[in-house]
């Protein structure tokens, strides 16, 4: 157990040019903080298992969830379950930041819709 960061997370990269660390990992929790250029998104997809929840640090997300868009500013955040197409985009001029906790991982468990 310790403090967890960006600077002490393991990084990966997506999308391109997009920024992900994991800041917790086992077998049922992932959180990771993830970073998202204006103009960036992550391919449409869901996960079988695994509910989310996607919570806004800095910048403005737009989640499209079983069709309809929600915008998420600061501060906010977003439950999508388990089954439900989604796919998240930075569509503001602002850096996006923000934190996805995952139950229980997704990694293993995700498929494009």
């Amino acid at each position: 157990m310790s403090i967890a960061s960006i600077e002490t997370g393991k990084h990966y990269v997506w999308g391109g040019n997009c920024d992900g660390w994991h800041l917790a990992a086992s077998l049922n929790l992932s959180v990771i903080q993830e970073r998202v250029p204006s103009g960036s998104s992550e391919v449409r997809h869901l996960h079988n298992q695994a509910e989310q929840f996607f919570y806004i640090l800095s910048g403005i997300a737009s989640l499209e969830v079983a069709g309809k868009i929600h915008v998420i500013k600061p501060n906010q955040g977003f439950h999508v379950p388990a089954g439900v197409p989604h796919t998240l985009s930075n569509q503001h001029e602002q850096l996006l930041e923000f934190l996805v906790v995952s139950t229980p991982p997704s990694h293993d468990d995700r498929e494009r819709a």
